[in-house]
């Protein structure tokens, strides 16, 4: 049987960690009572055989035992009406808080342990119930505020529909009485048209229909009827009320910016009541935030729910605090011998995180709402938005996992075998295939080295119950697991060393070295292809969702940045060395090298030497500007300080460019002052603000306050690790090269170096991040409203 606390620790929420009952803390008090219980016997025994022992002191001392347990059992099954502690609850007048204070009404032979275990216990109860209390009403004000945003939505769309029949009937209507407008004499022509009066009227209502549906909703519009004496200094009426869609596309980027612009130079801002403040484009995504907000609500309230129930074994749920409750308090009574769990139950039982049904409430009308208004009146489409069910685990995955592997392993040592027999890392004999066909298995090398990592990261996260799911904002249903990364790394892998070894076969078996070269291309456009296929294969919702994430990298800082697109804009910082393999096997194959296997005619191009400055900026550019959009949108000056670390890495790096091809002493100071600024910065980033550690006031010496890994030497060990490989490109101005074999494999050792100090980087960066997240209970993600007070802006 599965211990309690094992089970409290799976069962409760990682980020509302410290709102539960501190089960494992009331252990120790309880154990505190019994040694200092266990003391005492052991000293009155002594106490008593102060004249010598006896053989049948055990049988005595037992016996005793026994007589006193059922003499306790008699006085309490006889008197079980007098109740030896008294719990207390008192209201604050300041709120309606409620604090439960526990008096003890007998005596205990161990006063003082039990007078400190019943106030830890009335912590423990004040803070659970506090915490639930506070959650409570933060939920039930969000659904308020949603539930009068889905009003002004559905009013805003019963107005342009209504708009939009009006505008048809009235085109019927002009083209009935066109024929009748050209029967008329010369004089009537300059008459008033009545249908162009009544499309006036109509439009001018529009506006007041849409004032008079917002204001019964509570918003209140001060150039409305009601309040047509409120005008600003230039004798115009205000407008306190706008539809905010966030600028997360580069549509509304652009435009956000350019009508800021506007609005500082016309110092006038747009008025709201325009065509644009209620077209069709607008209210759909208000519709699609609302739907969000109503999705997010409710797994806020499925995981209060949570909090309070929990379902073991039976059908019946159980509230998880209220099992620790009992079982701490059955604790007691066994090693006081005393009943004072039956007081104090009862006093769990009346508090408000045990009684109130608000969440329960909540949650069936945000169903029916949802249902109703998102769904067609359809439950089982509604449910799949509100329940999103996870994948299941498959032992097929961990099969195949083992399969490719197996088949990775066998083929890497046959490849090995063949290119020693071939000679083909002779450097006298092949330099060709080191210049050509190498770089491009380098490429799927570092990549599949990549996956690997990140699949140690997934499994390192589940492990320590970090919740990347909820802080990458990836679905649950179609989250990437650590068995799928093994599978896609351990399937890829086996391809590409297949191909290596289907390569060298076709060489030694003496086909044409143009038509065999071409191999590596074919599995690079296989790749590619199946990277972008449209059918529902090879984990289309991951693939799909790389390819949105890299494309709002590639367009910064024109959308959103969100704490996955930096975080894989991270990734590709590490991953330099494969784009320039990309560079070099794109032209390789464009330029039609691999039939001439004139491999130079890349290397001495000035165009590809100009592309590899821009390929090594690329990176720390698109991050760059991630931070300045993050400072646009939140004007927190840490983000221009975190694009200061960007920049000077690009110099770095152009300098290391230009000190390969201009080998002086005057590029080799530039190299190695921009390279320890460079390296000092970032290693000052990695620690302080990436891992939150370096911390001198924190109780765990210059780490932080808080740890996941129970282990302190781990970190102290991986902040030396970093250090030492982010000082590798000392290599590069070293040169530790013999022959151009070796100046290959010792560049792919270094790449493979970068990528993994980034792999051991990314747990380090989630694990701060989850921490963050836990100390401010933050486990629910906050949607932006569309409609709010203009006023609210300050």
């Amino acid at each position: 049987m599965v211990k309690f606390s094992k089970e409290l620790e799976a069962q409760l929420i990682p980020e509302w960690k410290e709102a539960f009952v501190n089960y494992w803390q009331l252990k120790k008090h309880v154990k505190k009572i019994k040694l200092s219980r266990t003391n005492k016997q052991i000293a009155s025994v002594e106490f008593t055989h102060d004249f010598g022992r006896s053989i049948l002191d055990p049988i005595r001392f037992i016996a005793l035992k026994v007589a006193s347990t059922t003499k306790h059992f008699f006085t309490s099954s006889n008197n079980n009406t007098d109740e030896i502690i008294q719990v207390r609850s008192k209201s604050m007048d300041s709120d309606e808080e409620v604090l439960y204070q526990t008096e003890l009404l007998q005596l205990f032979s161990e006063e003082d342990e039990v007078r400190l275990f019943f106030e830890r216990l009335d912590e423990e109860l004040n803070k659970v119930n506090q915490f639930y209390k506070t959650k409570e009403s933060e939920f039930l004000e969000r659904g308020e505020i949603l539930n009068k945003q889905l009003q002004i939505l559905l009013d805003l769309k019963q107005i342009v529909g209504d708009r939009q029949r009006r505008r048809k009937s009235n085109a019927g209507g002009l083209l009935h009485r066109s024929s009748a407008s050209f029967s008329s004499t010369n004089s009537n022509s300059f008459s008033e048209n009545p249908a162009e009066l009544n499309d006036s009227s109509t439009e001018m209502s529009q506006t007041d229909e849409v004032i008079a549906a917002l204001e019964r909703n509570g918003v209140n519009f001060m150039n409305s009827a009601s309040s047509r004496a409120m005008m600003t200094k230039k004798g115009k009426p205000k407008v306190a009320m706008r539809i905010d869609i966030p600028a997360t596309t580069p549509a509304r980027t652009i435009s956000a910016v350019t009508s800021m612009l506007w609005e500082d130079l016309v110092n006038q801002p747009k008025k709201e009541g325009s065509g644009d403040f209620i077209n069709r484009k607008k209210i759909q995504c208000a519709e699609k935030m609302i739907r969000s907000a109503f999705v997010e609500l409710y797994r806020g309230l499925g995981l209060l729910k949570t909090y309070r129930f929990y379902y073991v074994w039976t059908i019946f749920g159980s509230s998880l605090n209220m099992v620790a409750f009992t079982k701490i308090l059955k604790k007691f009574d066994k090693v006081s011998n005393q009943q004072a769990s039956a007081s104090y139950l009862k006093a769990v039982k009346r508090s408000h995180f045990i009684s109130s049904d608000k969440v329960v409430r909540l949650m069936d009308e945000v169903e029916s709402i949802f249902t109703k208004h998102f769904a067609n009146n359809d439950r089982k489409k509604a449910m799949k938005f509100l329940r999103p069910q996870q994948q299941k685990n498959s032992h097929m995955v961990t099969f195949f996992v083992g399969l490719f592997t197996g088949s990775f392993v066998s083929l890497f040592s046959v490849y090995i075998i063949l290119a020693h027999l071939s000679g083909i890392f002779s450097p006298s004999k092949e330099i060709a295939y080191m210049e050509t066909v190498y770089p491009v298995f380098s490429v799927f090398a570092l990549l599949s080295l990549h996956l690997f990592l990140y699949g140690c990261n997934l499994f390192m996260w589940k492990a320590t119950r970090i919740n990347y799911n909820f802080i990458f904002e990836f679905a649950p249903s179609t989250a990437l697991k650590y068995r799928d990364a093994f599978l896609i790394c351990t399937t890829f892998m086996t391809s590409v060393v297949g191909a290596m070894v289907i390569h060298l076969l076709l060489r030694a078996g003496g086909f044409s070295p143009s038509h065999v070269d071409t191999i590596p291309g074919i599995l690079l456009l296989i790749s590619i292809a199946l990277l972008v296929c449209p059918f529902d294969i090879f984990y289309r919702p991951t693939r799909y969702c790389f390819l949105r994430i890299i494309r709002n990298i590639i367009c910064s800082p024109l959308y959103k940045v969100l704490m996955v697109d930096f975080f894989m804009a991270d990734q590709l910082t590490s991953q330099i060395p494969l784009l320039r393999h990309l560079e070099s096997t794109a032209c390789y194959f464009l330029a039609g090298s691999f039939k001439t296997h004139e491999y130079a005619t890349c290397k001495n191009g000035k165009l590809y030497r100009q592309l590899a400055y821009v390929i090594s900026f690329l990176p720390y550019y698109w991050r760059a500007m991630q931070c300045a959009r993050r400072w646009f949108d939140e004007y927190d000056l840490n983000h221009l300080a975190n694009m200061g670390k960007y920049v000077s890495a690009m110099v770095a790096a152009g300098a290391r460019l230009t000190y390969a091809t201009q080998s002086n002493h005057l590029w080799f100071s530039v190299v190695l002052v921009t390279s320890v600024v460079a390296t000092i910065y970032q290693l000052y980033w990695d620690f302080v603000k990436d891992w939150g550690l370096l911390n001198p006031n924190s109780r765990n010496p210059w780490l932080r306050d808080d740890l996941i890994l129970k282990n302190k030497s781990i970190y102290y060990l991986s902040i030396a690790l970093n250090v030492v490989l982010r000082v590798a490109w000392i290599e590069s101005i070293m040169r530790f090269r013999i022959n151009s074999v070796e100046t290959h494999l010792l560049d792919f050792f270094l790449a493979s170096l970068e990528v993994i100090r980034r792999g051991h980087w990314n747990f380090y960066r989630l694990e701060n991040e989850h921490l963050n997240n836990v100390g401010k209970f933050r486990a629910v993600k906050t949607v932006p409203l569309p409609f709010r007070d203009a006023d609210s802006d300050g």
